[in-house]
């Protein structure tokens, strides 16, 4: 029998995503596409990833394409600047005096990706005193194609679980039963940060009813056990 795929599907898909007018692939989830396309890391985890459909896991453009498509299936999708990175906003390029770079002991050249007051730009001209940085994101403006594989659909509420927490950034030991899950944590988790957990735990696992928090202690590890590790 043929899955489509709906709204809320956790799913297991590989990607490759290429810009349109350059023809360069700039993502991949498969190594050997990132390896001939100079794009490997060996320090990079290769592999279909897990997301939940409608959440915003992925870019709009693609989130809304995979509605309604089926498992197993080869897709190519274009997707135009406002459903991918946006399109370039002339107020997010800023003339920066480099000055201020070499006080940091920068040599600001064009394509040099810089960190200032917490947001990434990208150079794009030096001239004199003054430099030119874009704070768009790097792919705005750009169109792009991804040719998509859904692998599968994702059932199991501990695989669920885990594709959340993943995507929520956070390597916190979790226990389900039923409807409840707790999440394990050494040191004790900010009120806040336990609410917006819990918030977005809850909207994206229809599954999960309760979240609770619970701080342990790790066992010290004994001597005979110390001594093995090689």
């Amino acid at each position: 029998m043929t899955e489509v795929l709906k709204e809320q599907d956790f799913i297991e898909l590989d990607y490759t995503g290429k810009l349109v007018e350059e023809g360069i692939v700039f993502d991949t989830t498969v190594e050997e596409v990132a390896k001939q396309n100079n794009l490997y890391d060996a320090n990079a985890k290769y592999g279909p990833v897990r997301i939940c459909l409608g959440k915003k896991h992925i870019i709009e453009g693609l989130d809304k394409n995979l509605i309604g498509k089926t498992v197993g299936e080869k897709y190519v999708f274009r997707i135009p600047p406002e459903d991918a990175f946006g399109q370039k906003e002339p107020k997010m390029i800023k003339l920066v005096s480099t000055n201020k770079f070499r006080e940091q002991k920068i040599n600001p050249m064009p394509g040099l990706q810089v960190n200032m007051d917490g947001v990434l730009g990208t150079i794009k001209a030096v001239s004199g005193g003054r430099t030119v940085v874009d704070f768009n994101h790097p792919l705005s403006g750009k169109e792009l194609e991804y040719e998509v594989t859904v692998k599968r659909v994702i059932t199991d509420v501990n695989e669920k679980v885990d594709a959340t927490l993943k995507l929520l950034g956070t390597n916190m030991e979790k226990e389900v039963l039923a409807d409840k899950l707790t999440l394990k944590s050494p040191e004790e988790v900010p009120k806040e940060m336990q609410e917006s957990l819990k918030k977005v735990i809850t909207e994206t696992l229809k599954e999960i009813k309760t979240v609770s928090f619970e701080q342990v202690t790790k066992k010290p590890e004994s001597i005979g056990q110390a001594n093995n590790k090689i």
